[in-house]
């Protein structure tokens, strides 16, 4: 029988799985020989956690983190609880398939598991089926919450949206079973590195433009301050010997007069790839942008024969 390899199980702005190509050909040196750590201090929908789980057997240790709540209770439900899980979500996609012709009916069902999931007492199991129930049948499978961590999405237009994919929970499970999963600053995360440490970065993008501005996973701002510490917590991390990678938007890629990035990472290297944005309310605004890719090793010249050496193999 096919192993099945774990995929993101909800649809989160920002994702990786376009760029997973451009962010192996980037790996340090580390990941392709020694044993390693691997921290992720804003996971998010988890692309890169689950493409570096399948082809990094070596990894020691690895540690997952996100400030959003919510977020870090479906890891860890699907990790201690997948059975139940399943359960609750297929009977709801059961019920909610039924009304796949009564819009009325699907309108009431959804806003009633919206205010339920809103109102939070429910137990962390039955909230992380909310939490996937939303996510499925909500207005492009977005996540957003406003300053009370209300979650506000509409319903989406979807018929029959597949809510319970349970061959990809019980592989998202298994591959669970050696991650740490932390609901911390993403700067407390230090404390869980080890002598050979990679950490991945990918936090709230810094918005393309006021109107275009995207970060609401948390009922926090992640704003120019934030990003700011960040970058701060990154010096300490090059300090400590530890290498990283980051991604961020392409400020500069809309505005050739922006170089916020360009100034407060300008020890590093950045390297700019092509990305897709598909999460927008506007169809006419999806499409290919730049994102940015910064790390703290690209001098390192094992790092470099590395590059020059995937490169002749593809």
């Amino acid at each position: 029988m096919k192993k099945m390899i774990a995929k993101p199980f909800l649809k989160w702005a920002g994702g990786k799985s376009q760029i997973i190509d451009r962010i192996r050909k980037m790996l340090p040196a580390e990941t392709v020989g020694r044993n390693f750590a691997y921290i992720e201090p804003f996971v998010g929908g988890g692309a890169v956690l689950f493409w570096m789980l399948e082809n990094f057997p070596n990894m020691e240790r690895v540690v997952i983190n996100d400030v959003n709540t919510d977020l870090i209770n479906s890891y860890k439900t699907i990790k201690y609880n997948v059975d139940e899980l399943i359960f609750l979500l297929k009977e709801w996609e059961a019920e909610y398939h039924k009304m796949s012709d009564d819009q009325k009916s699907k309108k009431e069902y959804y806003y009633s598991k919206r205010s339920l999931f809103n109102l939070r007492t429910s137990n962390q199991t039955a909230q992380t089926a909310l939490l996937i129930f939303l996510n499925r049948t909500c207005f492009n499978g977005l996540y957003r919450v406003n300053r009370k961590n209300e979650f506000n999405v509409p319903i989406g237009s979807y018929k029959r949206p597949q809510i319970c994919n349970e061959p990809n929970l019980r592989a998202v499970r298994e591959v669970l079973k050696k991650v740490e999963i932390l609901n911390l600053d993403f700067a407390e995360t230090l404390n869980y590195a080890e002598e050979n440490t990679f950490f991945y970065f990918d936090p709230p993008y810094k918005p393309l433009s006021q109107t275009s501005s995207f970060n609401a996973y948390a009922k926090d701002e992640f704003g120019d301050e934030e990003q700011i510490q960040l970058k701060q917590f990154c010096d300490t991390l090059n300090i400590l010997g530890h290498k990283w990678m980051l991604s961020n938007s392409d400020v500069r890629g809309k505005d050739k007069n922006n170089h916020f990035f360009d100034e407060l990472y300008e020890d590093y290297h950045i390297a700019r790839i092509e990305a897709r944005r598909n999460i927008n309310a506007h169809a006419d605004k999806r499409g290919k942008l730049t994102e940015l890719l910064i790390v703290n090793y690209a001098n390192d010249k094992q790092f470099q024969h590395v590059l020059q050496e995937r490169s002749v193999r593809e």
